[in-house]
C-alpha cells in the first residue's frame, strides 16, 4: 500500500526537519533560491490563468504546482519546514540554534531567487519597458496593492490581520507539506498536498514567499508601494504568522494527536544519527 499511516508519518516528517537543519549554507541557499523563483512563476501562472479566463478559481486550482515541484524535487520552503524542523526540535532529534539557521538562510535565499525571477519576468512581459498592454501587468499591480494598501488604511488593526492571514494560510501550506508524506507514490505525494495549498491561494490569504515575488513585481511595475511599506504593512507580520500558524495550528496539533507523549525514545534515533541534542 502506498499510504502512509499517521504514526508512520509522524516518524517520517521529523525526519525530514532533522535532515532540513544538516544541509550545508550552500544547500540551504540554493534550494532556498529555487523554490523563490519557482513559486514566482507559480504565482504568474494563477495569474495568467485567471486573467485568461476571467475565473480566479482557475488560477488557484493551478497554482500548487509549484509547491508539487519544490517538495519534489526536496528543495527548501521555510514555511513547511516551520511545521517539521520544531517537531524534530521538540523530540530533541535537532538544536534551536540549527533550526534557526536554516531559518534565516532560506529566508534570505527566498528573497534572493523571488525578487530574481520577479526582474526578469518583468522584463519579459514588458519588453523591457515597452510595452504595458499585456492584461498580467494590471494583475499584479493590483495583486501588489491589495497586498499593502488596504492594511496601512486600517492602521495598527491591518497588521493583526496581514498577521492572522499569514497564520491561516500556512495553516494549509505546512498542512500540505505534511500530507506530501501520507503517500508513497509520486502521483499520491502530488494529489495529498495539492488540496490544502488551493485552499489558501483561493481564499486569498498571506504566504511571505508568494509575496516577496508578488509585490516586488508589482513595485518594479509602478504599484505606489515603498520597501518600508512593504515590509511593515505585509512582510514582516505575514512571515511571524507563517510561522505561528505553521507551529500551532498544524505541527502541534497533528503531532500530539498521534504521539501521546513526547517522544525521545533510542528507537527513533537511527544508528548513524549523532546525540544531536547535545551539539
Amino acid at each position: 500500500m502506498s499510504y502512509v499511516k499517521p504514526d508512520q508519518l509522524i516518524d517520517d516528517i521529523i525526519h525530514s526537519g532533522v535532515l532540513k537543519t544538516r544541509l550545508t549554507i550552500k544547500q540551504m541557499f540554493l534550494r532556498g533560491a529555487l523554490s523563490g523563483a519557482i513559486l514566482g512563476a507559480a504565482t504568474a501562472v494563477s495569474l495568467t490563468a485567471a486573467a485568461q479566463t476571467g475565473l480566479p478559481i482557475v488560477g488557484a486550482v493551478l497554482f500548487p504546482v509549484g509547491f508539487a515541484i519544490i517538495l519534489l524535487l526536496n528543495l527548501e520552503l521555510v514555511t513547511g519546514s516551520f511545521a517539521l524542523i520544531p517537531l524534530a526540535i521538540l523530540e530533541g532529534r535537532t538544536t534551536l540554534k540549527k533550526g534557526l539557521t536554516n531559518f534565516g538562510v532560506v529566508i534570505g535565499a527566498h528573497l534572493f531567487g523571488a525578487v530574481l525571477f520577479a526582474l526578469l519576468y518583468v522584463i519579459s512581459i514588458t519588453y523591457m519597458g515597452t510595452q504595458t498592454t499585456d492584461p498580467v501587468i494590471d494583475a499584479i499591480i493590483n495583486l501588489a496593492d491589495h497586498k499593502v494598501l488596504p492594511y496601512e488604511a486600517a492602521g495598527p488593526a491591518g497588521i493583526l490581520v496581514a498577521f492572522i492571514k499569514g497564520m491561516l494560510a500556512n495553516w494549509m501550506v505546512a498542512l500540505g507539506t505534511m500530507m506530501f508524506y501520507v503517500s508513497k507514490s509520486t502521483s499520491g505525494k502530488v494529489l495529498a498536498m495539492w488540496l490544502p495549498v488551493t485552499i489558501f491561494f483561493s481564499l486569498g490569504f498571506e504566504h511571505a514567499i508568494v509575496n516577496m515575488f508578488a509585490i516586488p513585481a508589482g513595485m518594479m511595475l509602478g504599484a505606489p508601494i515603498s520597501i518600508g511599506q512593504w515590509l511593515v504593512w505585509n512582510q514582516v507580520p505575514v512571515l511571524v504568522g507563517n510561522l505561528l500558524g505553521a507551529i500551532l495550528f498544524t505541527a502541534l496539533p497533528v503531532y500530539f494527536s498521534h504521539r501521546t507523549k513526547v517522544n525521545r525514545a533510542a528507537k527513533l534515533v537511527e544508528a548513524n544519527e549523532p546525540a544531536l541534542i547535545r551539539s
